[in-house]
């Protein structure tokens, strides 16, 4: 039986993923990303245990081990005097309990090492695509630079203004989430004498939170200050944000917050866009995978581990399918979908909850998280952690959930 041709329009940690494991399944992958440098915006993600054990069956658990940061502990505490709400120990329970490791990383790392697996005569950088025409048989792809490809599969990867998405189902513009975020990384010797620990901590106050944790193999640390906002114009990564504004928001905050923020040499700023859950991803020999489908608020740090789940269910499902294309990618589409808009609404909940007022809802919340019966909890996050995506297990398919 010959193999598939499969283009993957998209070169960012999710259509990288992808292809390797594509790679890995046996099918002729081609990566066409319409940077004319592969490269990687943003500085903290997370790589939970549902990612990093398809990570390392692509062979990337050295890599990941060399530059990435195993926390102590998920820490969620009170905004103006540090109190604890809920200190989850993940370092030694995370794999014992799930088999895979957690990991703190820098995104341009994961990518380089993601990019650096995959044969460079199977990377096309420069490549905008412009129009696409799936005639049943193939699909022909265009690209800004003239060039013309045909493939038996074509999967847009290619981020939350997906040219791949507009094409299959009509224009559509994201939906501003009310938060924007100032975000930036600090060496780890400037803040030595605060001696934080090697944790991810959340620093949860009214209309606001705070993430902090250390990447590159402890000599940065990460940072993200996420706040309520009713309007926003922008969507780039790459906007300079002002310092002074961002201490100004969080006046009156712990003073470890303040000295985080006032050690930055540059901050950058962001407004939050996601999506609806979609009806359906596929089309003929078309789909789509990561923020292309399921654009999701960073709050369970489940975007980039989502769209390298989506990489291994899809090379299972064209594994399985054999050359019945878009019956594979339906099978594709029917696993993967309830799961991520779980995810996606999961993620706006807790948008929310970090965000309470003081008062009795505040206080509610934080008698839960005593009892360790939240979200973070390691009980609560095994659907999440323990799923390995590139296995098919038929009694593993989550019946489709209504956001709420």
């Amino acid at each position: 039986m010959p193999s598939l041709s499969i283009a993957v329009i998209g070169g960012g940690i999710g259509g990288t993923a992808a292809a390797l494991s594509l790679l890995r399944a046996g099918f002729d992958v081609q990566v066409y990303e319409q940077a004319s440098v592969l490269g990687e915006v943003g500085a903290g993600v997370q790589i939970s245990p549902n990612a990093s054990r398809i990570l390392h069956r692509l062979g990337l658990a050295d890599a990941l081990a060399r530059m990435g940061v195993k926390p102590l502990a998920w820490h969620q505490r009170r905004w103006q005097d540090g109190r604890t709400l809920l200190r989850t120990p993940i370092a030694d329970a995370m794999e014992a309990t799930f088999g895979a490791p957690h990991y703190q990383m820098h995104r341009a790392d994961v990518l380089r090492s993601l990019a650096g697996a995959l044969p460079p005569e199977r990377l096309h950088i420069g490549h905008r695509l412009t129009g696409l025409v799936d005639d049943g048989d193939r699909v022909e792809a265009q690209f800004e630079n003239g060039a013309r490809i045909s493939a038996d599969v074509l999967v847009g990867a290619d981020g939350i203004h997906s040219a791949v998405r507009r094409i299959l189902f009509g224009p559509e513009k994201p939906n501003f989430t009310g938060c924007m975020c100032y975000r930036g990384l600090v060496p780890a010797e400037k803040l030595a004498h605060l001696e934080i620990p090697v944790e991810a901590q959340i620093w949860m106050g009214p209309d606001r939170h705070f993430v902090h944790y250390y990447v590159q193999g402890k000599r940065l640390l990460n940072f993200v200050a996420v706040i309520d906002q009713d309007t926003w114009t922008k969507e780039s990564w790459t906007d300079r944000g002002d310092v002074a504004d961002a201490l100004a928001a969080f006046e009156g905050w712990h003073p470890q917050l303040r000295s985080i923020l006032a050690a930055v040499d540059e901050t950058f700023i962001w407004g939050l866009f996601d999506r609806a859950p979609m009806p359906r991803w596929s089309r003929g020999r078309v789909t789509l995978l990561g923020d292309a489908c399921h654009p999701m608020l960073p709050f369970m740090a489940q975007g980039a581990a989502q769209a390298i789940e989506d990489g291994a269910a899809l090379a299972a499902c064209l594994a399985k399918g054999g050359q019945d294309v878009p019956e594979a990618l339906s099978d594709y589409e029917r696993r993967r979908l309830p799961r991520t808009a779980r995810v996606q609404a999961m993620s706006a909940n807790n948008k929310v909850r970090f965000h309470l007022r003081d008062g009795p809802e505040q206080m509610a919340r934080d008698a839960e998280m005593a009892k360790s019966v939240t979200d973070w909890s390691l009980s609560n996050v095994a659907w999440l952690y323990g799923h390995d995506a590139g296995e098919l297990d038929d009694t593993a398919i989550e019946a489709p959930r209504v956001a709420g």
